[in-house]
């Protein structure tokens, strides 16, 4: 299976490039789905989640569908993800987006999706594809967010993904706050600023950044 696990979607050239070579087709051959449920529960502005999808309009790409999934049943979602190349999920709450993907029944048909097709996050999007930091440390690194109780991640890919490095939105998304709690973490963590990715291909990680990348091994 191969992921593009992003900060904030397309933000630079080699996070475009990077899709490219997933995808392994030129720009004007790949159709994209884009997921916006993760964004449902998120009050007041949603204009970087317009900037999100506008992003994908600016790449000449065949199609671009959109679908949210909350609510629907396989037989309403399953023609939009067997038409696409890449599936994005957006972001907002992780949680609520885990829950969605589960109760839709997606959870269980992605991996045979996947095999021919390439998983894209943005932020949430991004964070259901590994693992979740536990409710403590996501209550420290996200003071801004409420966790009143996690629901369990996707954990197709094993790592921890954290969006929004260096983010004035998310005063603790810092590299003291992170170093304070690596020993906590369960597996490698990637921190991402907004012009950064991790490209994951038959599970082998590889960052794509023009800007502020940080790894924390595997304890």
């Amino acid at each position: 299976m191969k992921f593009l696990l992003t900060s904030s979607g397309i933000t630079n050239k080699s996070i475009t490039n990077a899709v490219l070579e997933l995808v392994g087709k030129p720009a004007n051959e790949i159709s994209v789905l884009f997921v916006p449920t993760a964004a449902n529960p998120v009050v007041e502005d949603k204009s970087w989640l317009i900037e999100n999808l506008s992003q994908f309009t600016k790449q000449g790409y065949h199609s671009i569908d959109m679908l949210d999934i909350a609510g629907l049943t396989e037989e309403e979602w399953r023609s939009h993800f067997e038409a696409a190349n890449l599936i994005c999920f957006g972001g907002g709450n992780e949680q609520y987006l885990a829950k969605a993907i589960r109760d839709s029944g997606l959870e269980k048909a992605l991996p045979d999706l996947l095999k021919s097709r390439v998983y894209m996050g943005i932020s949430a999007g991004s964070m259901v594809a590994g693992k979740f930091l536990s409710q403590k440390l996501m209550k420290m690194v996200y003071p801004e967010e409420a966790f009143a109780e996690l629901a369990p991640s996707l954990a197709y890919v094993d790592c921890l993904f954290v969006p929004h490095l260096n983010s004035p939105y998310f005063s603790k998304v810092r590299k003291e706050v992170l170093d304070s709690l690596k020993s906590e973490f369960t597996t490698t963590l990637y921190a991402c600023d907004d012009n950064s990715a991790v490209k994951i291909s038959d599970g082998k990680p590889e960052v794509v950044s023009e800007g502020v990348t940080l790894v924390f091994e595997k304890p």
